[in-house]
């Protein structure tokens, strides 16, 4: 990425840009999609844990994304999802097609780590 984007990117984003770039550079970002055309993201992150993301509604299942975006609007984003727009404009998205029952799968077990 050039400096000039770069400091672009900073500038929008925040802190959260560079760490965003880090996990695309990692190949961090999986775009899971499903026969019926349903989509999510997974990005597995810094501290090993896998997030879901959603660009479709611009949500992310990580602590951050609740408190930073959604408690104290301090950030648009988080990492997670800056690496997910980040990746689909790079063409940078690993790709894993999954059945509608391991799409449900992975959408439940989610929710179970929320709960």
């Amino acid at each position: 990425v050039p400096d000039d984007l770069l400091l672009g990117l900073k500038f929008i984003f925040g802190p959260c840009a560079v760490p965003a770039l880090d996990l695309v550079d990692q190949r961090s970002v999986t775009r899971v999609t499903s026969p019926s055309g349903r989509t999510l993201y997974q990005v597995l992150g810094s501290s090993g844990k896998l997030y879901t993301c959603y660009s479709s509604c611009h949500f992310c299942t990580c602590p951050a994304f609740g408190f930073s975006v959604l408690q104290k609007s301090e950030s648009l984003l988080c990492k997670h999802i800056l690496a997910v727009y980040l990746s689909q404009a790079m063409g940078a998205c690993q790709e894993l097609s999954v059945s509608e029952e391991q799409l449900t799968s992975i959408l439940l077990a989610e929710e179970e780590d929320e709960g």
